[in-house]
């Protein structure tokens, strides 16, 4: 897509890759959907969610995401949030101060490898009370088992996947932990922004298919316990913006009742 914006008349003109043209207003709904997902692609390009930390911890997340990841953590209140990829622990000490706030659940974080500065950081942090750390990978048998050793009968699960984004690997991550995702609860598979990316530096050939979001595609047919469900509805929404701006598109699986 191409488009060009006339700040002076007030419009944007955008063409298709048959360069069918058209006229937006520029201050509305559509031209801003258009404008939000250049600006996520040129984000990415720019590293700007590498700029952010929360509670003295890098985390990697686009902030539109974690408003996102709150509210449903809010309302679902989970007893036990599970995330691959820890990183330098920003997303587990963030899920970990949701906990606190609300007075519910701890946090389980697998990584394939845990760099020793970031794991001393993570633990010397006082909300690591509320997080464990699991090293291995995260579809090895033996690490799955030790998660679900952690799991207590009757307790509420949310489960983030952010650690190989390859479709593969998220495929595997599905089978392995949507099975620990309770009713009304979700398994995210962060991160499908890569299929946006073709071009854009820093990103890798064959994102456009090889991606978190492909292997939701491919996987959720086949599991019709599970229902895409981007969440919440905008429960306060004065605006006109219907569509979030985020790096997760077709991420939130959420478990049906049985």
């Amino acid at each position: 897509m191409r488009f060009s914006v006339d700040t002076e008349r007030g419009s944007m003109t955008v063409a298709d890759e048959a360069g069918h043209e058209r006229t937006l207003e520029l201050y509305g709904r559509e031209a801003f959907s258009v404008l939000s997902r250049a600006w996520v692609t040129t984000g990415f390009g720019c590293r700007y969610t590498y700029g952010f930390t929360w509670m003295g911890r890098p985390i990697i997340q686009l902030p539109e995401d974690l408003l996102t990841l709150q509210e449903v953590v809010y309302r679902v209140r989970p007893d036990v949030i599970i995330e691959t990829g820890i990183a330098h622990g920003g997303s587990l000490v963030f899920n970990a101060s949701l906990c606190k706030a609300g007075g519910f659940g701890r946090v389980i974080g697998i990584d394939i490898e845990i760099r020793p500065h970031n794991r001393a950081a993570i633990e010397e942090h006082e909300l690591f009370d509320l997080i464990t750390l699991i090293e291995g990978s995260s579809t090895d048998p033996a690490v799955v088992a030790q998660v679900e050793s952690l799991i207590q009968p009757g307790e509420r699960v949310l489960v983030m996947l952010d650690s190989d984004h390859s479709k593969a690997h998220v495929t595997a991550e599905l089978d392995a932990y949507a099975p620990l995702v309770t009713e009304g609860s979700y398994v995210v598979a962060t991160d499908g922004v890569m299929e946006w990316l073709t071009g854009v530096p820093g990103a890798k050939e064959g994102w456009d298919t090889d991606n978190p979001a492909a292997a939701v595609d491919d996987w959720l047919p086949a599991h019709p316990e599970f229902v895409l469900d981007e969440p919440p509805p905008f429960g306060f929404n004065e605006g006109q913006i219907i569509e979030r701006i985020t790096h997760w598109p077709r991420a939130w699986l959420r478990r049906l009742p049985a």
